[in-house]
């Protein structure tokens, strides 16, 4: 593989970018994190010292985008701007890794697949769930045919009480949702990438805002205001896939209930099926007695990557992106693939507000 330097730029220099993205890309070799805007000049300038390599601060996110000393640029920022900021980088010949989800409706993730098209460009989104050890050793488990057709799989995206109350994360406009655009994307896209399913027919789904208009409520990150609570706490969705498969989502932020779970899968198929809940566990039947077997994951033989494993699913994530910058190589999350799962997310907007199905 050619050790080829990359130069980045980061728009957007906040949490998931201090937590995830920039100490997983100092981890890599021959990359340099370059160039920084942030609309708080004090955060991008709090990250340049932490993270960057001869670090310039720009004045604004066009004056990054248009450096034609920069390879790629890392999208941070509120949902609202995830398409147009993508859209710009890709027209200024920049690759683009940009945080889930993908953009605030689907009309607008269509708009950057065609700009990633037209560009030449590589467009990945941050799907970092697919990269946990689990995620990995199932989905070869599954291209290995061991659980045979997979008909059934349910995204399990549940918190008992976990509101985000920083930043925009309660407003509409900004968002474009609440625990479903947050949360239930990621455990949507890894049931359906595990599935390898990705053509829904219709969904159906209730999303509510219960818990989220008490004054009182406990939360692990402190209280809200339930005046400015503008998205639903949770939201519960069913779609038909074209080929019959079923796959189903129970997303909250806050719920009265004790079996809280994020970001993972259970899939049913005709061999056997997988559960995630605890571990990985396979289960099926032998010579007409039924079996649960948990699986030591320890053991990474099986999980075929072209990249170093690592027990950091961000790293791995970045390590995968700087890989198919260097060699051309789609990066594990395509974005045709995050393009479903918001179609998907508006599908079931549109069927909770209208309570009727949506058809795709």
């Amino acid at each position: 593989m050619s050790m080829k330097n990359i130069k980045i730029g980061i728009i957007g220099c906040g949490g998931i970018a201090q937590s995830k993205h920039l100490p997983s890309l100092r981890c890599i070799e021959g990359v340099r994190v370059i160039g920084f805007y942030d609309p708080v000049k004090s955060r991008a300038i709090e990250c340049a010292d932490k993270f960057g390599d001869d670090a310039k601060i720009y004045e604004d996110a066009q004056e990054l985008l248009e450096d034609p000393k920069i390879d790629a640029v890392h999208i941070c920022t509120p949902n609202h701007t995830h398409a147009e900021l993508s859209i710009m980088a890709l027209e200024n010949n920049k690759h683009v890794m940009c945080e889930k989800p993908m953009a605030i409706n689907a009309k607008q993730a269509m708009k950057m697949e065609q700009a990633a098209k037209r560009s030449g460009k590589i467009l990945t989104i941050g799907y970092q769930s697919r990269f946990e050890r689990n995620s990995l050793y199932l989905k070869k488990l599954c291209e290995q045919g061991k659980l045979g057709e997979i008909y059934y799989g349910k995204a399990h995206a549940i918190r008992r009480r976990g509101v985000p109350t920083w930043g925009s994360f309660l407003n509409t406009e900004i968002q474009g949702g609440g625990c479903l655009t947050d949360m239930g994307t990621h455990a949507l896209d890894l049931t359906l990438w595990l599935m390898n399913n990705y053509e829904p027919e219709y969904a159906v789904c209730n999303t509510y805002c219960k818990l989220g208009k008490n004054p009182n409520a406990a939360n692990v990150w402190g209280p809200w205001d339930p005046e400015k609570f503008q998205v639903e706490d949770s939201a519960f969705g069913f779609v038909r896939m074209k080929n019959g498969a079923t796959v189903e989502i129970d997303c909250s932020w806050a719920l009265n209930i004790t079996d809280v779970k994020e970001s993972i899968s259970t899939l049913c198929g005709t061999k056997a099926g997988a559960d995630m809940r605890d571990g990985l566990t396979i289960n099926g039947e032998n010579e007409q007695s039924l079996y649960v077997s948990k699986i030591d994951v320890s053991n990474t033989t099986g999980i075929s990557l072209d990249i170093p494993y690592s027990e950091n699913p961000g790293l791995m994530e970045m390590e995968d992106w700087i890989y198919a910058i260097r060699t051309g190589k789609e990066p594990l999350v395509k974005v045709h693939e995050a393009v479903v799962v918001c179609q998907i997310i508006d599908g079931m907007y549109w069927s909770a507000k209208m309570r009727e199905p949506y058809y795709f």
